[in-house]
């Protein structure tokens, strides 16, 4: 059985938050940077750190997910970790995932808890969990913003424990938070132009994202700082849905002439 991993990280213009990242998967057996051609020296300290660097053309896109398949196949062993370049793991995560494969029945794949960095602290809300270990002979990433990676086996969960966590340091500034929210609005609009929102869902949703980040992740135990970012969940769903409406308008307009 395949007792090593490989760790595969996607970057544009990481050079800012890699080597810590790099710092951080160090034990690791293999290290795959796939990198959209970045300008700045992300490819440099990739290759300081003795990754094994891909690349995959930019040609216009703006998201990793389009990158991410070609990325998780380019690893030389049959186990890979995920991991973005402002994302860092802890060494009781890189324990656990060997032992997890030195099993005889381990699962394909794993659901990783995250701990989220907002306005300089770590959140108090509930992990969020993505799945980012896998056997990639199981993976597919399709290419569309935000989409989870497709597992054709079973799927585990890591216990939900500080110390398991991968730690996501976001967007270190607000200015940054909002450029992301306006350039990821933009691409998730594509891929919903075959819906229709009516004037109700355009009153409640953006309130229902609201409530859920404050309420029902607990986003509210962050005090002021939680509140202002479950304000940031609802201020994304308004410009998806102005964004949307006003590309419909747009199509229309173009259908009439």
């Amino acid at each position: 059985m395949d007792n090593k991993i490989s760790v595969v990280i996607n970057t544009y213009n990481a050079a800012s938050q890699l080597r810590e990242t790099l710092e951080s998967v160090r034990g690791f057996d293999e290290i795959v940077v796939c990198d959209m051609e970045s300008t700045d020296e992300t490819v440099a300290i990739a290759r300081e750190y003795g990754a094994k660097v891909v690349t995959f053309p930019r040609n216009g896109h703006n998201i990793c997910e389009v990158a991410r398949d070609f990325a998780i196949h380019s690893a030389s062993n049959l186990w890979v970790l995920v991991v973005d370049a402002d994302e860092r793991v802890q060494p009781a995560l890189q324990r656990y995932l060997y032992d997890h494969i030195a099993r005889p029945d381990c699962e394909d794949a794993l659901s990783v808890p995250f701990a989220s960095m907002f306005m300089g602290r770590f959140t108090s809300t509930k992990a969020e969990r993505h799945v980012r270990f896998f056997r990639h002979d199981k993976a597919f990433w399709p290419a569309i913003i935000h989409a989870p990676v497709k597992i054709d086996g079973t799927v585990g969960r890591i216990p939900a424990r500080r110390e398991l966590e991968i730690e996501h340091f976001d967007d270190p500034t607000m200015a940054m938070r909002i450029a992301k929210l306006n350039r990821y609005s933009d691409n998730e609009v594509e891929k919903r132009l075959g819906r229709r929102y009516s004037a109700l869902a355009l009153l409640v949703r953006p309130w229902f994202f609201f409530f859920k980040m404050l309420i029902l992740k607990g986003a509210i135990r962050d005090g002021r700082r939680g509140i202002i970012r479950a304000y940031m969940e609802m201020i994304y769903q308004v410009a998806l849905l102005g964004k949307h409406l006003e590309r419909k308008v747009q199509d229309e307009s173009a259908d009439r002439k």
